[in-house]
């Protein structure tokens, strides 16, 4: 259990650190004071400063922040030039500030699924087979067809399992393949299967894997982290259409628990393995920081761009008193929600 913690622990250092150093980079590039670097949220365990930086570890892994000379408005000095402060730095040197964190994440993100490509190659959308009687099959579908399009454009089989992860309903699903260098087009209707408890359109054994060399170890990369931000994107939507619950979300627990099962199951595989899983978990999670912290919410990445694209179109900022209530109240209802997500996460491990 110890081994878990620490893994996760690290996991969630190097994703916020990599989030964090993104906006702590460009502020220094623009000259913006940045007074506190921190990983982690709650009480110090630790700290030291350097120049007008205070670096801070703090005790609970439920993010991290980089603090700005006059970010919250309270101290900015309007129509000022005081050197360093953020409210008197340009809107759009802000807004590059601001999303240089999630920017960040996809960057990391990317470099891992560069690491898990070569490591583990791609998964290509090659229909290795169709299930008798299935809506597939009723189509004239066929082994070896390639497909292109699974309502979007799709790259890797795991798009294929994605998209029917989510259609929770049996809706329709529009697929393009390519035969003998013919592209066809179809409408596939799923159908329920008892066994599985979902929705199945026949696909068996659709995923063509495909080693990552050259050129294509970048490419292939690239299809992995696309993947990745299409999933966390779908996700958020299909939480707030309700077609994911409670228990489809899980918190800094939660992930403990999920890298605990990671370790136990490719363990017998070895430390390599062990170690491929880890960068693979550690780009998911990065990817869903990144997308995560855009969403425009108060207190969040997003909530703040969404205030700095309003003065870009005003002409004008948001006064940053009235702006720093409204992220400090989007910040206590992001404690409540974090604190619901941990009970949660308690709740479904004592089940």
């Amino acid at each position: 259990m110890i081994q878990t913690v620490l893994i996760f622990l690290l996991i969630f250092f190097v994703i916020v650190m990599g989030h964090e150093f993104g906006h702590f980079l460009l502020a220094k590039v623009n000259g913006i004071r940045v007074n506190e670097f921190a990983i982690g949220m709650g009480p110090k365990i630790t700290h030291f400063k350097r120049g007008e930086t205070d670096y801070v570890l703090r005790l609970l892994p439920l993010g991290g922040a980089c603090m700005f000379e006059g970010e919250n408005g309270l101290d900015a000095k309007e129509g000022g030039a005081e050197k360093g402060n953020f409210q008197n730095a340009s809107v759009w040197v802000r807004i590059s500030t601001v999303a240089a964190g999630p920017v960040f994440n996809f960057v990391l993100a990317f470099l891992f699924a560069v690491m898990v490509a070569g490591y583990a190659g791609v998964d290509l959308p090659v229909l290795g087979d169709v299930i008798a009687g299935s809506a597939a099959e009723a189509a004239g579908m066929q082994a070896g067809d390639r497909i292109t399009r699974f309502n979007g454009k799709v790259r890797i089989a795991r798009e294929i399992q994605l998209e029917m992860g989510l259609n929770r309903n049996g809706d329709p699903v529009t697929v393009e393949y390519v035969r003998d260098g013919e592209t066809y087009r179809t409408v596939l209707t799923p159908q329920y299967d008892e066994a599985e408890g979902r929705y199945l359109v026949g696909f068996y054994n659709y995923a063509q894997y495909a080693e990552a060399k050259g050129l294509n170890l970048l490419r292939y990369g690239w299809y992995q982290l696309r993947f990745c931000m299409k999933n966390s994107v779908m996700s958020v939507v299909a939480l707030v259409q309700g077609k994911l619950t409670k228990d489809d979300v899980a918190g800094p627990v939660g992930m403990a628990q999920i890298v605990n099962e990671v370790v136990e199951e490719t363990a017998p595989g070895g430390v390599l393995l062990v170690f491929m899983n880890m960068v693979n978990l550690a780009m998911l999670l990065s990817v869903s920081l990144g997308v995560m912290n855009l969403l425009p919410l108060p207190a969040l990445d997003g909530g703040r761009l969404l205030f700095l694209l309003l003065e870009v179109i005003r002409g004008k900022p948001i006064p940053p008193d009235k702006e720093g209530v409204i992220h400090f109240a989007g910040f206590v209802l992001l404690m409540i929600l974090m604190v619901f997500v941990l009970f949660n996460d308690i709740q479904r491990i004592l089940r």
